[in-house]
């Protein structure tokens, strides 16, 4: 029995070694673009807070882009879809250009190339471009009222306006 126990021994020091660390390997994007892209995509825009800077930024851009497009009743579930999108990629091209503006060097020396992020960065602007082309770049105007509509706005209920008479 007490050789059994030695070659238990002796194997469970063989083992400690070889034995595969419990956490996942790191992974090497040190810029945070990898990061801000898995928030989005996980939790939508519940991650922008709307009481920063940036969220009250974020929320004009979209709120003056519905405008362009003729305004919240104009937009179709698609278009809605596609401006959702528009803004996502606002926000993270614009975390991109700022982090790129702080890099003292946008070239990696010793590779003597740009930095992956660049290459990204781009990507994401073409990205944004073809977004806003499929919105259309022309403003377009809000639809109009019918008369019956107008004068309802605008009397209320007694088309006449000679109800309080």
């Amino acid at each position: 029995m007490k050789a059994t126990d030695k070659s238990t021994h002796s194997d469970d020091a063989r083992q400690a070694p070889t034995q595969a660390p419990d956490h996942t390997p790191r992974s090497y994007s040190r810029h945070g673009l990898t990061v801000l892209k898995g928030a989005v995509k996980g939790l939508g825009g519940r991650v922008i807070d709307r009481r920063t800077t940036l969220g009250k930024a974020l929320a004009q851009w979209r709120t003056e882009l519905i405008n362009d497009l003729g305004g919240p009743g104009a937009v179709s579930t698609q278009e809605a879809a596609v401006v959702d999108l528009a803004v996502r990629t606002k926000l993270l091209l614009d975390s991109i250009d700022a982090w790129l503006l702080t890099r003292r060097s946008l070239i990696n020396v010793k590779q003597r190339a740009l930095l992956p992020a660049i290459l990204q960065r781009q990507q994401l602007a073409d990205g944004l471009a073809r977004y806003l082309s499929q919105l259309g770049l022309k403003r377009r105007k809000p639809p109009t009222k019918s008369l019956e509509q107008y004068v309802t706005d605008k009397y209320g209920n007694d088309p006449e306006g000679d109800g309080d008479k």
